[in-house]
């Protein structure tokens, strides 16, 4: 479940937003409290609840008092909006420039991506 690569507790939050925006969890459904999440996967609870604490933050899911953590309205469609965003930015641009730097026409881009559909 987790590698060595980042910390554990942003890989939790990762796995938490990919099943919000893969419509795993939706608006309302609750989420693993963080006690299953430590004993689940064997981890210390505060590394959990700092996953939660952190898509809290994002606003991504919500605490109801006595009853667990729950995603949030609107969840997907801000966790959409951050993505694509960063999809431009990190992803996008960077291959846009690389193409513009080896010459190749946008159209022929336009046309490889409609060709590998």
């Amino acid at each position: 479940m987790f590698d060595d690569r980042s910390p554990i507790f942003q890989q939790i939050a990762a796995q938490i937003r990919d099943a919000i925006l893969a419509g795993d969890l939706s608006e309302g459904d609750q989420v693993m409290s963080t006690t299953q999440y430590a004993t689940t996967y064997r981890i210390n609870p505060a590394t959990a609840a700092k996953a939660m604490s952190l898509l809290v933050e994002e606003q991504l899911i919500h605490k109801r008092r006595g009853l667990g953590m729950f995603v949030s309205e609107g969840a997907r469609d801000r966790l959409a909006t951050r993505r694509r965003a960063a999809f431009y930015d990190d992803v996008l641009d960077p291959a846009l420039a690389e193409a513009r730097s080896l010459g190749i026409p946008l159209v022929d881009i336009i046309r490889h991506i409609e060709e590998d559909r």
